[in-house]
């Protein structure tokens, strides 16, 4: 008899089996060492757990756990396919460095640890059409330098104002002009040197570049490269460095092939055929990804929704207060606000609970910036998203700073391009206005002072109870969530089952009889029905 036919005759003979109350078949410890005989010794036997299955009607803990499993490995690898992946085809790698060598010449990419001496140039329009009635120079101007001051290792050497008729010239200052500012900074390198000149405009023409650079000797940043570059700075996660990098390929095109179409050979950057193919491939692998954040926020969204969470969107101007906002509403102690522009660059969620004890959700968004072409945040669309089909909005504004209506506008105005961006039917949602940063105000100027704007102080803790009683009363309004009271018998599953699915505000006993609780709770429509078919029964 062969080796293995003896094998298989010495396990029917010494192995007894036995199921368990839960219908899982194990092998008999015993009979297995007590009848194992040395000379079949060095065979080798494998014990294995096997689950029984011929039982209906029995759910296994763990085999639905490991479903579930499943289920996320499949989207975590179909969210993440690809990315950084050197053995797939549509892998994207950021770090290319034939890309960076790219990005350095159109936009003048520095190492973070680079020191650079700036000198900021803020032109403005002195009056007609192009003339920005919202700010003032002098504000302008400020804000230029802050764009300076959040890049590590970058100081304002010197900055001026420079009025303008037009922002539209082809060298965009006038011979008088550009021989002014080149007898300036002659005369300021003398005491200190300066790396690169910052013109505070939306974004430069390759002309006007080219021709700038050719005159001071300097490289020449717009608004466009300098926010990119902080972007880069603040992009920590993968979903954030992916849309930075999206950002980045429109302003490289347009280097490439001036806004003239017939003049772009002669006008842009001459790329060969092999970086044109690289921009290509990268812009496509990049729409890809994207494509895949949008799919993974939706189903995240629809987790929600079925979980029936009310969604807050917390949004406004950048280094307005959101995060330190949604920090005080939550007494989530993790979040660390910092005081720097666009800080925030991943949209985030964080439990909240309204007075009524209902549980809600925060988003927190990456702010916005004025003078900035609407693409740069269109890529950021994948997760504005969710704060596009948030049930309320959260209008965070800095009521310290002296541009405060006209940063109110073009937060308004940039919500409105998104909307048409995502391309949604709804109407947006009801937006709530609230004034933050009070303390570092002496008094609030009524004319000023809007009366549907509620302020508030994050850091002191001001305001914010009345700011509470209002989204609760809107959330309840839009979600369609109710108070209602009800009489239910004390230590029945009806309490147990209006815990778990609703927010109880309060309990008491009911007076006519200690049989009964009378539960005052939130409830949608939905989940009264589903308490109707539940219980038969509801007083209220």
């Amino acid at each position: 008899m062969c080796s293995k036919n003896i094998a298989n005759v010495f396990i029917r003979r010494v192995f007894n089996t036995y199921r368990n109350s839960n219908g899982n078949t194990f092998l008999s410890g015993k009979s297995l060492f007590t009848n194992f005989h040395p000379l079949n010794s060095n065979f080798p036997i494998r014990c294995k757990y096997i689950q029984h299955k011929g039982v209906k009607g029995i759910r296994s803990k763990k085999s639905a756990y490991e479903a579930i499993s499943k289920v996320d490995n499949q989207s975590d690898s179909k969210f993440y396919g690809g990315f950084e992946d050197g053995n797939s085809d549509e892998s994207l790698n950021l770090n290319d460095n034939a890309y960076e060598e790219l990005a350095s010449s159109a936009m003048h990419i520095s190492a973070p640890s680079s020191t650079q001496n700036v000198f900021v140039i803020q032109p403005y329009v002195k009056w007609g059409g192009e003339r920005n009635t919202l700010s003032t120079p002098d504000d302008q101007l400020e804000e230029a330098k802050a764009l300076i001051g959040s890049l590590p290792n970058w100081r304002v050497g010197y900055a001026i104002k420079v009025p303008l008729e037009t922002l539209n010239r082809k060298a965009l200052f006038g011979s008088g002009k550009i021989e002014e500012i080149k007898q300036l900074l002659q005369e300021l390198n003398a005491q200190d040197s300066f790396s690169c000149l910052f013109i505070s405009k939306s974004t430069l023409t390759f002309v006007q570049k080219r021709y700038l650079e050719d005159t001071f000797k300097l490289p020449i940043l717009d608004r466009y490269s300098v926010v990119i570059q902080i972007l880069r700075l603040h992009a920590t996660s993968a979903e954030a460095r992916l849309q930075v990098a999206m950002a980045e390929i429109p302003y490289i095109w347009s280097q490439a092939k001036d806004a003239n179409p017939t003049l772009s050979r002669k006008q842009g950057y001459m790329f060969t055929d092999t970086q044109r193919e690289m921009l290509k491939t990268r812009e496509r692998k990049l729409k890809l990804q994207l494509d895949r954040i949008r799919d993974h926020r939706r189903l995240l969204r629809n987790k929600r929704k079925q979980k029936n969470f009310p969604v807050i969107a917390v949004v406004g101007y950048t280094n307005a207060g959101k995060t330190s906002l949604i920090k005080a509403l939550t007494q989530e102690q993790n979040m660390q606000p910092r005081n720097q522009l666009f800080a925030t660059l991943d949209v985030t969620a964080h439990a909240g609970i309204l007075p009524c004890n209902l549980e809600v959700i925060y988003m927190d968004t990456v702010g916005f910036m004025s003078d900035l072409p609407t693409g740069l945040i269109e890529c950021f669309v994948a997760t504005l998203e969710d704060a596009m089909l948030a049930d309320i909005i959260l209008h965070v504004q800095d009521v310290s700073h002296r541009c405060k209506q006209a940063q109110q506008q073009h937060v308004m105005t940039t919500l409105e391009t998104l909307k048409n961006t995502i391309s949604t039917t709804e109407k947006m949602p009801p937006v709530i206005n609230v004034g933050n940063k009070v303390d570092l105000i002496s008094s609030l100027m009524s004319p000023q002072t809007p009366s549907d704007t509620h302020y508030v102080s994050s850091t002191q803790q001001i305001g914010l109870k009345d700011l509470l009683i209002d989204i609760e009363k809107q959330i309840l309004a839009v979600t369609g969530r109710r108070r209602v009271t009800m009489r239910v018998r004390n230590g029945g599953p009806e309490v147990a089952w209006l815990y778990k699915n609703t927010a109880v505000t309060n309990v008491r006993a009911d007076e006519i009889s200690a049989e009964y609780l009378l539960m005052t709770v939130v409830i949608s429509e939905l989940t009264m029905q589903q308490f109707k078919r539940e219980f038969l029964s509801v007083n209220q």
